[in-house]
């Protein structure tokens, strides 16, 4: 790439010769990008030069991202190492975590130096569904009912027509929901390494047109919001969405005193009366303190959908003193949707951050590194939620923040 070749490509589309969304039929991915800078900047009279000095090749991208001008980038640190004792990742790890919110790195650090001083959190996945819920039209209720019990009664010949679609995802469920006259069935998938929405939309869609030609149902949405995707959603809490993930610990009573700076009793009093009362009283459908700063932190780190943050932070902190007098505390994600390959994680700098933790790409036995993902994503969020449960039991929140020059 030169600059007089982005220019050039630059001056065709001023003169209407080519749009910014053709340019790659005209260049590389990098002069492409280069061209569009020059005519952003020309229109808005910004320098973009930092957004254009980016590591990886433009063309690495063109999946994850259409007019591509240049890349943002968001500072990359790391905590721990933490022991994990997981279902699907064990050992000491280093986690990467990205993020411009000062202090919360620290905050999460220092969580998990408690942890690591009490033996490891723990870790499992315990349900892996992702789900896609078209929505139907049928004439009244009792159509509605028909279709119901149809879909009841042929799951066999649904998953028979979704999985053709796909090598590797597997439909578990396909449960309907009637409202009137719209009939909604939840489509629950198995999608192994992968994120999956992709994968459960083009297999429903094939399962989509089996009901159409065997009921009386027409389709009116591939996606009736029953689903539910980057939106909060009590059926998410309930049923999970994506992998459905906790983490826990039991901190020695000599281990919150010294290294938390406070009690077993503070910090389950805090957790009760702001997670637990104060959550319910607004009405809200997490139950935390920030897990959506570690769900986000690590999203952005190793190439999630950043906007499936707003499911990631359906989670409920527990903190209890146990029959030793020691502090157990547990953080119970309910729709974490991760994947170790495709989208995002495929990036250079995202797929760094997944070879820190050992799990870029399909794991041995297929979903194995999603699974661990999601366990490293769960204890991030556990200790983060520790270190400000415990800030705030020992009222030092505002003066960590003050002595971070946050």
């Amino acid at each position: 790439m030169t600059d007089t070749d982005a220019a050039a490509l630059a001056e065709r589309v001023r003169e209407g010769d080519l749009r910014l969304y053709e340019l790659e039929k005209h260049a590389d991915a990098d002069t492409a990008a280069a061209a569009r800078r020059l005519l952003v900047a020309e229109h808005s009279g910004v320098d973009l030069s930092t957004s254009g000095a980016y590591a990886f090749d433009a063309a690495d991208a063109e999946s994850n991202v259409e007019n591509m001008l240049g890349a943002i980038q968001i500072p990359l640190g790391v905590v721990g190492p933490v022991e994990i004792r997981g279902g699907a990742l064990s050992g000491e790890h280093y986690l990467p975590m990205a993020t411009t919110e000062g202090a919360l790195l620290a905050s999460v650090n220092r969580g998990c130096a408690a942890l690591t001083t009490a033996g490891g959190a723990g870790a499992r996945v315990l349900k892996n569904r992702m789900t896609r819920a078209p929505a139907f039209r049928v004439a009244d209720v009792a159509e509605a009912e028909a279709l119901s019990s149809w879909v009841r009664d042929n799951v066999g010949a649904l998953r028979e027509a979704a999985e053709s679609t796909t090598s590797h995802g597997e439909l578990k469920e396909a449960t309907p929901y009637v409202v009137g006259n719209t009939v909604f069935v939840r489509f629950g998938y198995d999608t192994k390494d992968a994120m999956g929405m992709n994968m459960a939309t083009i297999a429903t869609e094939e399962a989509c047109d089996v009901i159409e030609a065997e009921t009386t149902a027409s389709l009116v949405a591939l996606s009736g919001n029953l689903c539910t995707d980057k939106k909060p959603a009590a059926i998410n809490a309930v049923e999970g969405r994506g992998r459905t993930v906790a983490a826990d610990v039991s901190v020695p009573r000599e281990t919150v005193e010294g290294t938390l700076k406070t009690t077993p009793e503070a910090v389950a009093e805090v957790n009760t009366r702001k997670n637990l009362v104060g959550s319910a009283k607004a009405g809200s459908l997490g139950f935390n303190a920030h897990v959506a700063n570690s769900v986000a932190a690590m999203f952005l780190a190793t190439g999630q959908d950043a906007a499936q943050v707003v499911e990631g932070a359906n989670a409920i902190t527990t903190a209890e003193v146990d029959g030793d007098g020691d502090l157990y505390v547990s953080v119970t994600i309910a729709s974490l949707e991760v994947g170790t390959v495709g989208g995002g994680t495929t990036l250079p700098t995202q797929s760094e951050a997944l070879d820190v933790l050992g799990i870029r790409g399909g794991g041995d036995p297929a979903g194995s590194n999603a699974d661990a993902l999601a366990e490293a994503v769960a204890v991030a969020a556990l200790a983060g939620e520790l270190s400000l449960l415990s800030a705030l039991a020992s009222r030092n929140l505002s003066s960590a923040h003050a002595s971070l020059g946050r």
